[in-house]
């Protein structure tokens, strides 16, 4: 076996051209915390790891009233988590970060390397779906921007060319009013990785009347799961028990879960239609 050769370029162009010129036998190595345990794991053999660690401008978080809240690719789990201006305003993607394993992987896993790595068994990318963010892409050929749902294609499958590199994550700032929520269920450890996970958004009216309500099913199957047809069950009403029961139900017979061992399909039903209403009352303030 060929020894494993580590390149440091100091832009994203540079590292952009590295992975064009080395196409599949090369791997970008961000916060390593799982690119790492799949190469001790044997379950994947790069012939070059491409460290981002050079690269200057991609660590940051920036926000101005009234726009995006930016997010540079390398910043950390932890910073996200920490941020006032995240906390204050997105406080369901601080949560959702802070949920993550625990505090050691968080002070190195990146954001932009949790979306790469499309990992189905996720906090975050959930969350970042139901926010409607969006990443901004570079390469060889130029930018481009997906939203995280258009990007997320499948288990640990991306939009993403062989030599594109992500450089930021938008999320738009949400309307007055809007209350959200993300909740984990696991099934083993605390610090595990989610069973199933429930992000939601929910904007209700006069009388506690919905005007919009996005769910995210994550942790489930190869990408985040939202279905509008089941969402509009809510538009237009009170959201009492029995509502919210038949939009936990919608979303159980909507999707086909996998098995794994964290649980069966048929467990990550039951827990699917639990969680939602669980995750909208929680959203909404109601906690009985």
């Amino acid at each position: 076996m060929r020894e494993l050769e580590l390149l440091r370029p100091e832009t994203v162009d540079e590292a952009a051209m590295l992975l064009r010129a080395h196409g599949y036998e090369s791997k970008l190595l961000a916060g390593g915390t799982a690119l790492i345990l799949m190469y001790m794991q044997g379950l994947i053999r790069p012939r070059y790891l491409i460290c981002l660690e050079r690269v200057g401008g991609l660590n940051y978080i920036r926000h101005e009233p009234g726009a995006d809240l930016r997010l540079g690719a390398l910043t950390t789990h932890r910073a996200v988590e920490r941020s006032a201006p995240v906390r204050e305003n997105w406080p369901v993607l601080a949560d959702a970060f802070h949920k993550v394993a625990n505090v050691r992987v968080r002070n190195q896993a990146t954001v932009g390397g949790v979306l790469a790595e499309a990992d189905y068994a996720s906090d975050p990318p959930a969350v970042l779906v139901a926010l409607g963010a969006r990443v901004r892409i570079s390469g060889p050929d130029g930018e481009r921007t997906l939203t995280v749902s258009e990007l997320i294609q499948g288990y640990y499958e991306t939009a993403l060319a062989p030599d594109e590199i992500i450089t930021e994550v938008n999320v738009p700032e949400t309307a007055p009013g809007t209350r959200t929520a993300y909740l984990k269920f696991v099934s083993r450890s605390s610090e595990d990785r989610p069973c199933v996970g429930v992000a939601v958004l929910v904007r209700n009216g006069h009388g506690g009347v919905c005007h919009e309500l996005r769910v995210v099913v994550g942790a489930v199957t190869g990408r985040p799961q939202q279905f509008s047809e089941v969402e509009a069950l809510a538009v237009g009403h009170q959201l009492d028990d029995a509502r919210l029961k038949d939009i936990g139900r919608g979303y159980a017979d909507s999707i086909d879960p996998l098995s794994d061992m964290r649980g069966s399909s048929w467990y990550r039903k039951q827990v699917i239609a639990a969680l939602v209403p669980r995750a909208i009352k929680q959203a909404i303030g109601d906690n009985a």
